[in-house]
């Protein structure tokens, strides 16, 4: 009998030592675990901080080798700055920032390990635990036609205009992204055409010529906009980007269109030219409106056969049912009861303001809502305050028109559509909000590239 009990004491000894065990274990199990939660999910967080801003960062640099440096250290710094490098008594480790480069695509890897001691689960045989963590951001590639006023509005502006602009193309990858440059007044010049093959573009050469911009003369918006979406489609539908984008920056509402007009004598002016609303009148002193060469952003004549008033005389008889300017398609038309009503009549000064005026506004729009349906997204910037001021023939400010190339939510009823793509408006009261607008932009577009 003496012996059965104390068998079972020992068996109770042993269970009891085992339970204690299992609880010991359990103990080390909440404790060391949740701690080694906590790291985990504070690790997780800073990664993918980090492989963020490698993504933004990896537009930085000239080369693939500076890029990759850009990118590598911006993960570093987010890293540091998003986990405390003795957080809950581990020790975060950025172990690798791998960035490849394939087919205008940027791939950014990171990778991040904070060891840790334990407590109670020593008596388990363990002396620490190491957390890691895995983040990834895809950087996709991006082809962008970038569009700048330099009308003579902006004259005084003209310093805050380059600088912004230059920073912005500063925010993007020479060599995946592709880029065109356009600028537009009285007509448009495509200062660099996009790569149709070849990724990237030439940052150097285009800050070079955003210097050497004068800012003088009308606002022929649909030319700078269907420059722009003529350089996006130019490129082979096999070799376009997944992203396709046009940024289109003014300070004024659209004041001339590019056409054919019809003149009164037929062979005066048998060009396409831009006809402005308004011209200055010491460039035709009968009254101040004429056609200017189509591919000059500055005003200068066809020919002085082109003047739509000559002595007095109005020379034009009506605008071409469609847009004509640069092919004979069907595709934008000008003569239209929507949405502002525009006629043919080019038979006083009252119609060649009106209608001019009118046309050039439906075809900017127009030309971003076609943009829109080949996938292109639009992003407007507009600055000053003459973007506030309602047209002389109609009830829309030029916000309101850049607002409906952009198709943002807080456009006019009558042109926004949730189901097309939705771009971005952003407004500079002043030429000191001009940089942040751009940036705004730049982030908007680098975001929807990841």
């Amino acid at each position: 009998m003496t012996s059965l009990l104390h068998r079972q004491r020992g068996a109770v000894s042993i269970m009891v030592a085992l339970t204690m065990l299992v609880l010991l274990a359990l103990v080390g199990l909440v404790i060391d675990g949740g701690l080694a939660y906590l790291v985990k999910a504070r690790l997780n967080a800073a990664v993918d901080s980090a492989a963020l801003a490698g993504g933004r960062a990896v537009t930085s640099g000239n080369s693939q080798a500076e890029q990759i440096a850009s990118a590598q250290a911006a993960a570093a710094d987010f890293f540091a700055a998003n986990i405390p490098s003795d957080y809950l008594l581990s020790k975060p480790t950025l172990l690798s920032t791998k960035v490849t480069f394939n087919q205008g695509q940027a791939t950014i890897d990171v990778n991040a390990e904070a060891p840790m001691p334990v407590s109670v689960m020593q008596v388990m045989g363990f002396s620490s635990l190491k957390p890691t963590a895995f983040a990834q951001t895809i950087r996709r590639d991006l082809d962008m036609a970038f569009v700048v006023d330099t009308s003579g509005s902006l004259k005084t502006q003209a310093a805050a205009v380059r600088t912004s602009t230059k920073t912005f193309l500063n925010k993007f990858n020479v060599s995946q992204d592709r880029v065109g440059l356009i600028h537009f007044a009285s007509g448009a010049e495509v200062d660099f055409p996009i790569n149709q093959s070849a990724r990237g573009f030439n940052r150097t050469a285009m800050l070079k010529k955003i210097d050497s911009y004068t800012f003088e003369d009308g606002t022929a918006s649909v030319e700078g906009m269907w420059n722009a979406r003529n350089q996006l489609n130019s490129i082979p539908t096999n070799n376009r980007s997944t992203m396709r984008v046009i940024v289109f920056f003014s300070d004024g509402a659209p004041s001339a269109l590019g056409s054919i007009i019809n003149f009164v004598n037929v062979s005066d002016c048998p060009y396409a030219g831009t006809i402005d609303k308004t011209v200055d009148n010491s460039r035709n002193p009968a009254i101040g409106y004429g056609m200017s060469d189509l591919d000059s952003s500055t005003f200068s004549y066809i020919s002085t056969s082109c003047q739509t008033i000559r002595n007095n005389r109005i020379m034009t008889r009506s605008l071409p049912v469609w847009y004509n300017a640069h092919d004979n398609k069907r595709e934008f038309q000008v003569v239209t009861d929507k949405p502002r009503a525009v006629s043919a009549d080019l038979t006083s000064v009252d119609a060649i303001r009106r209608n001019v005026e009118l046309a050039s506004r439906n075809l900017a729009e127009a030309v971003a809502d076609k943009a829109r349906d080949e996938g292109i997204v639009v992003f407007t910037l507009g600055m000053g305050s003459l973007l506030k001021t309602k047209g002389d023939y109609d009830g829309d400010t030029g916000e309101m028109i850049l607002k409906c190339m952009a198709n943002v939510a807080d456009a006019p009823s009558r042109c926004y559509n949730p189901n097309r793509p939705v771009g971005m408006y952003c407004y500079a009261a002043t030429e000191a909000d001009l940089t942040p607008c751009f940036s705004r932009l730049a982030s908007a577009i680098l975001r929807i590239t990841k």
